[in-house]
C-alpha cells in the first residue's frame, strides 16, 4: 500500500487489502479476549468444579499465550509494533505474556 503522499495505481486493491487487515486484526483480538476470559473464568471457578483442573489451566494459558503471539504477529505485520499497549490494552496476565509464542514451540 502506499504511505503517506504516495498515489497507488491501484486504489480498489489497496482498500481491499486494508480491509482484510483490519477483519484479520480483529479476529486476531477476538481469539486473544476469549482465551483471556476462559481462563479468567477457569481461575474464577471454585476449586474442585472441573474433574481435572491441573492439566486444564496450563492448557488454557497456553492457549491464550498462542492467541496473544499471533495478534502480536499480526499488529506487527501492519505496524503496530508497541507490545505494552497490547498487553495493557487487553489486560494480559504477566503469566501469558511470559509465555507467549507458538504451542509447543
Amino acid at each position: 500500500m502506499g504511505g503517506p503522499g504516495r498515489f497507488s495505481a491501484n486504489p480498489g486493491l489497496d482498500y481491499e487489502i486494508a480491509q482484510e487487515k483490519a477483519v484479520s486484526l480483529g479476529r486476531m483480538g477476538r481469539r486473544l479476549e476469549a482465551a483471556l476470559a476462559a481462563l479468567a473464568a477457569f481461575d474464577a471457578a471454585p476449586t474442585g468444579a472441573a474433574p481435572d483442573g491441573k492439566g486444564e489451566r496450563p492448557a488454557l494459558v497456553a492457549e491464550a499465550a498462542e492467541a496473544l503471539w499471533m495478534l502480536a504477529v499480526q499488529r506487527e505485520a501492519v505496524g503496530l509494533c508497541s507490545y505494552s499497549a497490547l498487553l495493557r490494552d487487553y489486560a494480559v496476565p504477566a503469566e501469558v505474556a511470559d509465555r507467549m509464542g507458538p504451542r509447543g514451540a
